[in-house]
């Protein structure tokens, strides 16, 4: 498996003698060959600029830095996918910060890419070929002239076809789970944040927050379009906007009279959970699915990370079983990082995190970010990292009820909410 790289143009090469390396945390580490599968359809390879690629001399073992005008590769995974290892590399600008994406180590391996990553869900319904870019441009004209004065589907328009978001492409291509944004403010100070980051952070947000509160008939609208078949989902809480619940009120008289005219399909809200107040209300509403983000069941963790506003851990766990014990499908949002979420402190507790907010999914997502930035942000490692492929199979094997995925599912029928028009 031989080191790929690529020169400064970004022009992608393997090597001919030096074997790849991966990074867990801050370490370099050998790729387990059990680590490896071959390069996803929809995957891209990048260039890591400001960065100089390790490999190791398959004879001595020893790992170097190539020399010359030459950058890291990593991988960006599509949906479906959890990556297993951080790319190999050093960074010769320390104070370069690589743009929000989850990278993942590739090697050249048999004539072909390989990266270490595993198969955590179906991918095809999230797979970018999929979409076909003439018919969402045609659906996009049909729906923002059927609602001219709907500035919902305007905003949506430009996260389906500037930003090819697949969950607003869905909204106006009317399958599986659909975007409804509603809120331009939050309750926490995200330190990966996509869509709204402080002017001296260094980072650029890849999308813009939506500016506007929307209209109770402006939600319903896309939600009456959007739930027209039994497994179609609605879903508040999109990358671009604040946290969904802080429009509570909205989201409740939308729930309400959306259901007081159709039970078709499945009303979703992606949140972080922190007001357990107003998640209250959006559940007695008539929730059917809800998904927690959260990069950590450990406070200090948690904290550094998502800097909270007026709630903590304790509050999200509180939602969590409320809306578990009503009967909503719920899940949680898992951003993970390769040498952190596998640390053995992590992984203790995100299983007894887990087994007492009655999640029925954990999503694992790849967390975007530059890796030295958030090194330096969270606490440092306690006990032992365990590598993510073990950590996986030891939540598998310790929470058999909880369904281990990557994505929003429909739930089973023995655990769907019975839906009730009031």
């Amino acid at each position: 498996m031989y080191l790929v790289y690529a020169d400064e143009q970004g022009q992608v090469y393997d090597h001919s003698s030096l074997y790849g390396l991966a990074r867990s945390a801050d370490m370099i580490v050998e790729i387990m060959e059990d680590e490896l599968i071959p390069l996803p359809e929809g995957a891209t390879l990048v260039g890591l600029p400001s960065t100089r690629p390790i490999g190791m001399d398959p004879e001595t073992g020893e790992m170097k830095p190539l020399p010359g005008n030459v950058q890291a590769v990593g991988a960006l995974l599509p949906q479906g996918y959890t990556r297993l290892c951080l790319p190999g590399y050093v960074k010769t600008d320390k104070d370069y910060k690589l743009p929000l994406f989850g990278y993942s180590a590739v090697v050249w391996k048999d004539g072909q890419f390989y990266v270490t990553a595993r198969l955590s869900d179906d991918p095809e319904k999230w797979n970018p070929l999929n979409c076909d870019p003439l018919e969402l441009k045609n659906q996009v004209k049909t729906y923002t002239s059927r609602y001219p004065e709907n500035r919902l589907y305007e905003h949506l328009s430009n996260c389906a076809l500037g930003y090819e978001c697949l969950t607003a492409s869905n909204t106006f291509l009317n399958r599986w789970e659909g975007a409804v944004p509603v809120s331009y403010s939050c309750n926490a100070g995200c330190f990966g944040c996509i869509s709204e980051q402080p002017d001296d952070s260094g980072f650029v947000s890849p999308q813009t927050r939506m500016n506007f509160r929307p209209r109770v008939e402006e939600l319903v609208e896309i939600m009456m379009e959007h739930l027209t078949t039994p497994e179609s989902i609605i879903s508040f809480g999109q990358g671009c906007e604040g946290e969904p619940s802080t429009q509570a009120k909205l989201i409740i008289e939308s729930i309400r009279e959306v259901r007081r005219r159709t039970d078709m399909g499945y009303i979703n809200i992606n949140t972080n959970a922190g007001l357990s107040d107003h998640i209250r209300g959006i559940v007695d509403a008539g929730l059917d699915l809800m998904r927690v983000s959260t990069i950590s069941a450990l406070d200090d963790h948690y904290n550094a990370y998502y800097k909270p506003r007026g709630y903590t851990l304790a509050n999200v766990e509180k939602s969590l079983k409320y809306a578990a014990d009503q009967g909503v499908y719920t899940s949680i949002n898992y951003l993970i990082f390769p040498g952190v979420t596998d640390r053995e402190e992590e992984v203790e507790a995100m299983i007894e995190f887990a087994r007492r907010s009655k999640i029925k999914l954990i999503q694992l997502r790849n967390l975007n970010i530059d890796p030295e930035s958030y090194l330096e942000l969270i606490p440092k490692a306690k006990g032992e990292i365990l590598g993510m492929k073990q950590a996986i199979e030891i939540f598998q094997e310790e929470l058999p009820d909880v369904v281990i995925g990557s994505y929003t599912h429909v739930p089973p029928a023995e655990l769907a909410r019975v839906k009730v028009r009031g």
